[in-house]
């Protein structure tokens, strides 16, 4: 089950219910391999340079496009995403926010956006709620949302 809304220009959320316990979900968004695995969206993969589990800490993640996309994407490069992220809060089970830069020459991604994870119980599942906020200009909130569903969905197929 889907919800998705736009909060504003600079906001967006997104919700999806995973069979699967707050615990298997918190483990997925806090394991460094697993986050390789399913946090890049659709046909793109992800590569974790560091990685450091503690409020303050953080990791350094880049998101690659497929090869077999030519035109120019990437925030970083013309095929790479780099961010860093800083956890900000980490409310084992239950919450999880961060706040991501983006390794980017271009201004128009630059500033600190902030991802805040939230699992809710939902019968033998969770409800796991992504929400973003101070989106930079150069991302539009519908594509971030889009990035975000189809990364939610991978995050299904992995654990499920």
């Amino acid at each position: 089950m889907w919800r998705k809304e736009i909060i504003n220009m600079s906001a967006t959320q997104n919700a999806k219910i995973i069979n699967a316990s707050r615990e298997v979900i918190y483990n997925a968004f806090t394991d460094p391999r697993g986050l390789e695995k399913w946090f890049a969206p659709g046909d793109m993969t992800g590569k974790i340079h560091s990685f450091d589990l503690r409020p303050g800490g953080g990791y350094e993640m880049s998101l690659f496009y497929p090869k077999s996309k030519k035109e120019a994407r990437g925030k970083t490069n013309a095929q790479e995403d780099r961010y860093y992220a800083r956890f900000v809060e980490l409310k084992p089970f239950e919450k999880i926010v961060q706040a991501i830069n983006f390794d980017s020459s271009d201004e128009q991604f630059a500033g600190e956006m902030i991802m805040e994870v939230i699992l809710e119980p939902k019968g033998a599942g969770t409800n796991v709620i992504i929400r973003f906020t101070n989106i930079p200009s150069g991302i539009k909130p519908e594509d971030n949302e889009a990035g975000t569903k189809l990364t939610l969905d991978k995050l299904a197929r992995y654990i499920e």
